[in-house]
């Protein structure tokens, strides 16, 4: 295969097609496949073998969405002589099978005769699992709304309606529950906007000194405040905690959350550890001095039924839910985010009693304009 614009010969560079993630179609001025790599292969189910030297209307047999050929309507070597490329859109191989396809047109100077065909053929798969990501997103969203806004409208319009009617009592019942419904509702769009953030890469992290324990005693107290029992949380706070520069909100949110799922989800004792998280081993060469901490770690134990082995690979995905008590199944997954948005690791794992042990870190340091 001969590039005659490009930077240089791919054998001195030591680049092979079948190095490519893509699909990569290549045929000559004759309109005779030449290349055929691996990934096309894959994509097409047809041997390199069975596409090599055959005409690209043969070997590559696509149709646009409508059922006409391809190649018969774009016409690539009898076209336009100032066309260079065509760009990427859906296309249909045998059996409807949808692919992504571009091509681009080589001409050995402008408006000249086609040198060679070049097609890229990518798989849409992980374009259909984001769309299916989308749409399951946004019928979560849809139900998850549905309930507290029929309560929220119904509570109010029966108030206005009837307002004489109710006791005092009656109505502090009423708007309580319109006031949570309505906390529920901003909690679900607060949520939306975390995942939006994260999968932009857009999430910020205004990183301040954080009393990481003072943090966790807070949410402990927060819980026993609500009605649990004192007696079933258990904080072990280890001494020489390196300082902590994070965003105080985002922690808040991942020990929220992570205390409410062993509260919710586990059961007997909740146990949360604070301790230094030591760096890696030294490698050969580096100075003897003892280590330095890595930065903080923080383990949430509970003694429930854990979460079974085939699923511990899906718990920070999205709508992953531990079990049938409620939740949008998104917690976990802003957890893992806004912890990576910090340079720090999530992992979770059986406890020694049984039920599920999550564990975060977070890097020592400060902020680089404060270094």
């Amino acid at each position: 295969m001969e590039f005659t614009d490009g930077v240089g010969d791919p054998k001195s560079l030591g680049l092979d097609p079948d190095d490519l993630p893509d699909g990569l179609v290549v045929a000559d001025e004759t309109g005779r496949v030449i290349c055929f790599n691996k990934a096309a292969a894959r994509i097409t189910a047809t041997a390199p073998r069975r596409a090599l030297g055959r005409p690209l209307t043969e070997a590559l047999p696509l149709e646009d969405l409508k059922g006409r050929r391809w190649w018969v309507l774009t016409d690539p070597y009898g076209g336009l002589a100032i066309r260079t490329a065509q760009p990427e859109r859906h296309l249909l191989l045998p059996g409807n099978r949808e692919v992504l396809v571009a091509a681009r047109y080589v001409r050995r100077h402008p408006a000249g005769p086609l040198h060679r065909l070049v097609v890229t053929l990518r798989s849409t798969e992980a374009r259909l699992r984001n769309e299916r990501s989308h749409a399951e997103l946004i019928a979560t969203v849809a139900h998850e709304l549905r309930s507290p806004l029929t309560s929220v409208k119904g509570f109010t319009a029966t108030l206005l309606a009837k307002w004489e009617r109710f006791t005092d009592d009656q109505k502090r019942l009423m708007l309580e529950t319109v006031h949570a419904d309505a906390n529920r509702v901003t909690r679900l769009i607060a949520e939306l906007l975390d995942i939006s953030r994260i999968d932009s890469g857009r999430l910020e992290v205004r990183r301040q000194p954080v009393d990481i324990a003072g943090a966790v005693r807070r949410h402990v107290e927060a819980h026993t405040t609500a009605g649990e029992d004192p007696g079933r949380f258990v904080l072990l706070v280890s001494p020489g905690l390196p300082d902590l520069w994070a965003d105080p909100d985002k922690i808040d949110q991942v020990l929220g959350n992570l205390l409410e799922n062993a509260v919710r989800h586990g059961a007997g004792t909740v146990t949360i550890e604070v301790a230094p998280a030591p760096r890696p081993p030294r490698e050969p060469g580096d100075t003897p001095s003892a280590p330095a901490p890595q930065g903080t770690e923080v383990t949430v134990s509970d003694e429930g039924p854990g979460i079974p082995e085939e699923s511990m690979s899906r718990v920070f995905t999205r709508f992953w839910r531990g079990s049938k008590r409620g939740g949008t199944g998104l917690g976990l997954y802003i957890v893992k985010g806004i912890v990576e948005a910090h340079g720090g690791t999530i992992s979770v794992t059986r406890a020694p009693g049984g039920g599920a042990r999550f564990r975060f870190m977070l890097p020592v340091g400060v902020p680089a304009h404060l270094a």
